[in-house]
């Protein structure tokens, strides 16, 4: 019995020794990581069971986040998407990364010189592709995603032709798929196809390393003229009984069908027998939209939507899981950006990064490590086509806010108030002279943006850059 008794006590001990080879195994012995990056478009902070929501079905994405790691101050790079997908892409801020807002599309695209991460991973000899909205060159530019270091790219380039889930073609490499009748028959629903074109590429490229990025366009509104409701999905099934809105039953429904197709990726993963050597994340580009039903709370307990900088414009649900590497039902409270991904993917990628970034790698974070506690500062702004232009900084706890040019700045303490109800900016002058210095010196002026005009790298009313 004593025997026993020490045998046991021993248990969690060998459990430990026999876990830490896993990652050194994986890490260390030439075996570089698959990656998969799931992004929504427009999903909110609250969409998800696993960060709260109790009307819409997850059960996939519930399940990534029991074996893997639920950040709770994940961060996109913009409050919408353009500005976002570029941070992502440069590993740089919405200060100074190449694309800062919506519009205009053509100057701001990603040009020739311009580093992504899909070229960093490329150049060390992964496999890349996605599907799904790109947003950063459209066809025949050079900010094509097939020459930003994309193998191949499915989907959407052009972001307003994105709004479309029975389109009359999709991007395929430098090719266009027609789907002519599309719009009438409605027998191609575009995330069907996205899907498959996602699964496709893991079956090919099983045998290399690789990193597949799927930017869903699920759950956008679509085009007004496309539906009445402004949302498009084949079925409002598992929801169609429910005494809900028809524009709820259809957005959640669009959720169930993302849900379910990620699912289908890590079924996939599974079966080929790469699920522990590949790290799944999942997030969406900004907050979600300020006309989802009121009842489904959106973004929880966040203030503001989609193109606001208050947290529910910006602040993200953001999901990673690899067994073996990350804990499993571990929830990190640590701040993350999308400008971290580049640093961090090309660390497990064991890439060089020769291009200036604002991010730095949170693999520790992951792993669920404390980060290194510094000064690092997160920057977002938005409006440059109008007469507001909004900016927002946060160090540390502190999250500062200026909603138009020459407006006072507003100062919240996220660890007390992530509601964002408490200005103390009167109570915090120092803070206050510390952030307007900052969100003058985050912003670099961008010469794809014209000055004088309507389009500015910076803020509107400084006419003298």
């Amino acid at each position: 019995m004593h025997l026993l008794k020490k045998t046991l006590l021993l248990i969690p001990l060998i459990l430990s020794i026999a876990f830490q080879p896993i990652y050194a195994q994986q890490i260390n012995n030439g075996k570089r990581p698959n990656i998969v990056f799931i992004m929504a478009d427009d999903l909110g902070y609250g969409d998800l069971g696993a960060y709260g929501q109790d009307l819409i079905q997850t059960p996939n994405i519930d399940a990534l986040a029991k074996e893997g790691m639920v950040f709770s101050q994940a961060y996109a790079g913009g409050p919408v998407c353009t500005s976002s997908r570029s941070v992502l892409m440069t590993g740089q801020h919405n200060g100074h990364t190449v694309a800062r807002d919506n519009v205009p599309h053509y100057p701001t695209y990603l040009q020739e010189g311009d580093i992504t991460l899909a070229m960093v991973l490329k150049e060390s000899g992964y496999r890349t592709g996605g599907v799904g909205k790109w947003s950063l060159g459209d066809a025949k530019t050079e900010g094509r995603a097939t020459n930003m270091g994309f193998d191949t790219w499915t989907g959407y380039l052009n972001q307003d032709h994105a709004h479309y889930y029975y389109p009359s073609y999709l991007d395929h490499d430098d090719r266009k798929i027609l789907l002519t009748d599309n719009p009438i028959l409605r027998n191609n629903y575009s995330h069907d196809i996205l899907t498959n074109s996602t699964l496709n590429f893991i079956r090919k490229h099983r045998k290399a390393p690789f990193f597949f990025y799927a930017a869903y366009t699920s759950p956008h509104f679509s085009a007004p003229e496309e539906d009445e409701h402004g949302l498009t999905v084949p079925s409002t099934y598992p929801y169609t009984e429910k005494n809900w809105p028809e524009a709820a039953k259809k957005y959640a429904a669009m959720i169930y069908r993302l849900d379910k197709d990620v699912g289908k990726i890590v079924a996939l993963l599974n079966e080929l027998g790469l699920r522990e050597n590949t790290l799944i994340v999942f997030t969406s580009d900004n907050g979600g939209h300020s006309n989802v039903w009121k009842k489904f709370r959106t973004n929880g307990k966040l203030k503001g939507y989609k193109r606001d900088l208050y947290e529910g414009g910006i602040r993200v649900p953001f999901i990673a899981s690899w067994p073996g590497v990350i804990p499993t039902g571990q929830k990190s409270d640590e701040p993350i950006g999308f400008q971290d991904m580049l640093p961090t993917f090309a660390e497990l990628g064991r890439a060089p990064v020769k291009a200036k970034i604002d991010g730095a790698s949170v693999f520790e974070a992951l792993k669920g490590n404390p980060l290194p506690k510094n000064e690092r500062v997160f920057y977002w702004d938005f409006g440059h086509t109008r007469e507001r232009y909004d900016q927002a900084v946060r160090m540390g706890k502190w999250k500062g806010i200026r909603r138009g040019q020459g407006q006072a700045i507003e100062v919240y303490n996220l660890a007390e108030d992530i509601s964002e109800q408490y200005n103390l900016a009167d109570e915090n002058p120092e803070l206050v002279e510390k952030m307007d210095k900052l969100m003058d010196a985050m912003v670099v002026p961008s010469p794809r943006y014209s000055v004088g005009e309507i389009y500015t790298g910076g803020p509107i009313w400084k006419k003298d850059w």
